[in-house]
């Protein structure tokens, strides 16, 4: 990746892990407010990088208790 996506995705990351941290659900629109403003490339690759994690964790959370199920005899 480049500059840009590479520090977007950290900060998606740090956002997230504050997020639940925190139970704040207003951080990350905050940060897309501030990057607007700012970069509107850095924006992009923020919201893309929160994407990918955002689909990634529900997609885990299904595949987890899909074999929970299996595990328990119950699919």
């Amino acid at each position: 990746m480049g500059t840009t996506e590479d520090l977007a995705d950290a900060l998606a990351r740090d956002a997230l892990a504050a997020t639940k941290k925190t139970d704040d659900d207003t951080i990350i629109p905050e940060i897309d407010r501030i990057l607007e403003a700012s970069s509107s490339t850095m924006q992009e690759a923020f919201n893309t990088s929160m994407r990918v994690y955002v689909s990634e964790e529900r997609a885990r959370q299904f595949l987890n208790r899909r074999l929970k199920a299996f595990e328990d005899g119950t699919s």
